[in-house]
């Protein structure tokens, strides 16, 4: 699945490019433009726009409109209509950033562009192929953990089938 959202989608691009997603982002393209990139790129759109929804569905694009307003809220809707595993698995992860795959490093390779108590904390490190940037899993990780677990009960709580999108 890849996934293509607009310009209201940057916080929810970062994580489902975490969870291992391949997103696209665009901020800096009308409405005509996102709907003729992500059917040329068979790329589903998410969007907050609701005409941007409709414009979509009515040329044949599949869509999806995002309506929760905290990320845990985004995540779960995600994870309910399209069966979004809600767990990092840092070997399929992808750049929050740029969207490219991310693989390990060793400590040795990365010391001298990490601040040194980071070096002196953690000993796994992976880097971004595409823009270099380094990840370690710091004390943000306790902050990511608790958003996805409320996504998760979030997700499994919810009755009914979502019939947000159009195919």
């Amino acid at each position: 699945m890849k996934f293509l959202a607009d310009g209201m989608l940057g916080k929810l691009t970062r994580w489902l490019r975490m969870l291992g997603y391949d997103v696209e982002y665009f901020n800096d393209l009308d409405d005509d433009q996102l709907v003729k990139k992500a059917g040329g790129d068979r790329r589903i759109l998410l969007t907050r726009d609701m005409q941007l929804y409709r414009r979509a569905s009515v040329r044949g694009v599949q869509a999806f409109l995002v309506e929760g307003q905290k990320e845990a809220e985004k995540l779960a809707e995600m994870a309910r209509r399209f069966h979004i595993r809600l767990e990092i698995d840092i070997d399929n992860s992808r750049c929050p950033k740029c969207n490219s795959k991310i693989g390990p490093v060793s400590k040795r390779e990365v010391e001298a562009k990490i601040p040194e108590s980071t070096a002196r904390f953690y000993a796994d490190f992976w880097v971004c192929r595409g823009c270099g940037q380094i990840y370690w899993q710091g004390s943000h990780w306790k902050k990511i953990g608790k958003t996805l677990n409320e996504a998760r009960l979030l997700a499994s709580s919810a009755k009914g089938p979502d019939l947000n999108s159009s195919s």
